[in-house]
């Protein structure tokens, strides 16, 4: 595996090469990041796929955005595999893996690069049989986060992606539980994990620890799915002290999704924030998911857009520059599995992030001139 991880040096180092982005790196969590980092969701688990994104992930590193999202369910593992080809040879050409930073998650179960003829039974094989899922820690079928499926999932990530400590590790749409558990054993099961995940950073296998989400920092408090930034890092806390490492976010926000921003549904005590807002005070990076909502902010987008964000080729170069300018996102992530997709993201990084006074024209009354 390779050894090392982000560094401060590292980043610093791979940012000053890109003078040609202005404003494009800015501090999360001690490293320099690229305020657009490329996503790996999206694709079919074909071997032309692999390839395309293979060529996408070289483009993004070698032209300013250093930091990789992805999970290991994703395209059943296949786009893990693909980024730790692609560091690998950028690390044998003397690249360094300190100027990378490279965040992954874990909570669905996944394939190994395909869906299998009879599913059940390979899950019952390779997860239920060897003692890593118990029927009864499965949510919906799908979602387990107890420290013995995460360890697995943990290295099963390391191999993929052939590193021996990985930035960032999630624990993906914990909320999913709270389709099926009541609050008392959601929070006993995500101590457990947390527990797990302060383990892991201390035998240096992942750097810092955090939540992916869909929903869970959008909701409203009454919404049985709602996160509470306050208990999650009550929990990490309890279980690491105040030198605990959940240091890290990641939620759904773009032009269709601006909760992280409009909605204050983080309270602690008689206080009410926004989960930007929260993570801001608390100190916590935030990646942003879903920038281009899966390709639906790309095109047709209103004219106040047009007249608020000039100089740019196309809607989706606006959609990504609304999410990286907004105050308290340290990351727009969007998924990239095209070279010609990346040379236009970087179009964007190109471009100063806006001003305050620039986001706000998008919040003009109709009656002002």
């Amino acid at each position: 595996m390779l050894k090392g991880r982000a560094t401060s040096s590292g980043t610093a180092n791979y940012a000053s090469r890109f003078s040609n982005l202005p404003g494009n790196f800015r501090p999360m969590l001690g490293c320099s990041v690229s305020s657009i980092g490329i996503g790996t969701y999206l694709g079919e688990p074909t071997d032309a796929d692999d390839r395309s994104y293979e060529a996408a992930l070289r483009e993004a590193l070698r032209g300013g955005i250093n930091l990789v999202d992805t999970a290991v369910n994703y395209r059943f593992q296949r786009s893990e595999r693909a980024i730790g080809k692609v560091i690998a040879e950028l690390a044998a050409a003397g690249i360094k893996r300190e100027e990378f930073i490279v965040a992954t998650k874990g909570g669905y179960i996944t394939f190994d690069g395909e869906v299998p003829r009879d599913p059940r039974s390979w899950f019952e094989q390779h997860f239920v049989r060897t003692n890593i899922v118990q029927p009864s820690d499965l949510v919906d079928g799908q979602h387990c986060m107890t420290p013995k499926y995460i360890g697995a999932m943990l290295e099963m990530s390391r191999r993929n992606l052939g590193l021996e400590t990985i930035d960032i590790y999630y624990l993906h749409n914990p909320e999913t539980q709270l389709e099926v558990l009541d609050r008392k054993e959601f929070l006993t099961r995500i101590r457990a994990a947390f527990e797990f995940l302060e383990s892991a950073v201390g035998d240096n296998k992942i750097g810092v620890y955090g939540v992916a989400t869909w929903n869970g920092l959008r909701a409203e408090p009454t919404e049985r799915g709602w996160l509470s930034l306050d208990e999650l890092l009550k929990t990490a806390n309890e279980v690491g002290g105040e030198s605990h490492h959940f240091r890290a976010i990641q939620l759904p926000y773009n032009l269709a999704m601006p909760e992280a921003v409009t909605r204050g549904n983080q309270v602690v005590g008689n206080t009410r924030a926004t989960t930007l807002a929260m993570a801001q005070q608390l100190g916590i990076g935030v990646s942003a998911s879903a920038t281009l909502l899966q390709g639906q902010l790309s095109r047709g987008l209103p004219q106040i857009l047009r007249d608020a964000f000039k100089g740019f080729a196309s809607d989706a170069q606006r959609a990504i520059q609304f999410v990286r300018s907004t105050p308290g996102i340290n990351v727009a992530l969007v998924g990239m599995k095209s070279v010609n997709h990346v040379r236009d993201t970087l179009a964007t990084a190109s471009h100063p992030p806006a001003t305050v006074e620039e986001l706000m024209q998008l919040f003009k009354r109709s009656d002002e001139t």
